[in-house]
């Protein structure tokens, strides 16, 4: 990936070392390592919020008002000011993918007459406090969408690498992309009708809900490698690494690791399998309206 010498996003917080205070809160979404304020129902919306409707009962009319989605006291405490990004190489980085997911999202927003909202994303070590309560490294990086912030460790990339065997800087890119996927979402309405929904249902189908919602973020991350490709930052065998990743970090991949054996009614994010294909579908089709998981099976 020739990412070096690009434009660099000024949206990100380095709390690293910073202090933070107790809580602990639900909410976030998250790349597995062992995983509100919602704009309007853009594309697809609708879809979701009838198929949720479907599942659970609730009146249509009922999630297509809106509202803020609350997720509880979570005992959130503003963390000391952030300092500025180191300029390290990983940073810069980080940085650098940043800037090209808004450059891509802005681009398919406007097109469709909607204005993109840049997310923040807060650089953290060993542990951060959101407004989605508080996280470990063992967390892995996750999207908050009630400070509608990305939050990751940066030493779990070289978790990625060592633990996962998911090595290479779009391999990095791709879980980035990922929780910006979950931004798009927060943006046009599908996660706070999700949370929505999800109190209302049983947990297997919310497990169920979610694998689809995380699909759809797999989605939208290839949907942005797809624009990133056109523009010739890509290298040979960048789509292979975001693929290997996606693969590594599938549910049944991560349990078959862990214990040896699989449980499908807990999967929450979706098999190796299916997150490979999402993403690919994305990455081939550069169309949002390509990533209906929401529709069928997936």
């Amino acid at each position: 990936m020739e990412w070096r010498g690009r434009r660099q996003s000024d949206n990100v917080e380095d709390q690293r070392g910073a202090s933070m205070g107790s809580g602990l809160g639900r909410g976030g979404f998250r790349i597995p390592v062992g995983g509100s304020r919602g704009g309007g129902l853009g594309i697809g919306g609708i879809v979701v919020v009838l198929i949720i409707c479907w599942i659970t009962g609730i009146n249509p009319m009922t999630l297509l008002s809106g509202g803020d989605i609350g997720m509880g006291d979570s005992g959130y405490e503003q963390p000391t000011t952030p300092r500025a990004p180191a300029n390290d190489e990983m940073t810069s980085f980080v940085r650098t993918v940043l800037a090209e997911t808004e450059d891509t999202w802005k681009t398919i927003f406007a097109a469709n007459g909607q204005t993109y909202q840049d997310p923040t994303l807060v650089l953290f070590s060993g542990q951060v406090n959101s407004a989605c309560g508080f996280a470990s490294s063992a967390t892995g990086p996750f999207y908050c969408p009630n400070d509608q912030k990305l939050y990751l460790d940066t030493d779990f990339f070289q978790e990625l690498q060592n633990r996962f065997e998911a090595s290479g800087d779009f391999a990095e890119a791709y879980v980035i992309a990922h929780e910006v996927g979950h931004h798009v979402q927060n943006l046009t309405g599908i996660l706070p009708k999700f949370n929505q929904a999800r109190a209302r249902m049983s947990e297997a189908d919310a497990n169920r809900m979610s694998v689809r919602v995380e699909l759809q973020a797999d989605c939208f991350a290839g949907v942005w490698g797809k624009y990133t490709d056109q523009k010739g930052i890509l290298s040979k065998g960048d789509l292979e690494e975001a693929l290997n990743a996606a693969q590594q970090i599938g549910d049944d991949t991560l349990q078959k690791r862990s214990q040896g054996y699989v449980v499908p009614e807990s999967f929450n994010h979706g098999t190796s399998a299916q997150r490979m294909t999402w993403f690919r579908r994305g990455f081939e089709s550069g169309d949002m309206k390509a990533c209906d998981t929401f529709s069928g099976n997936v």
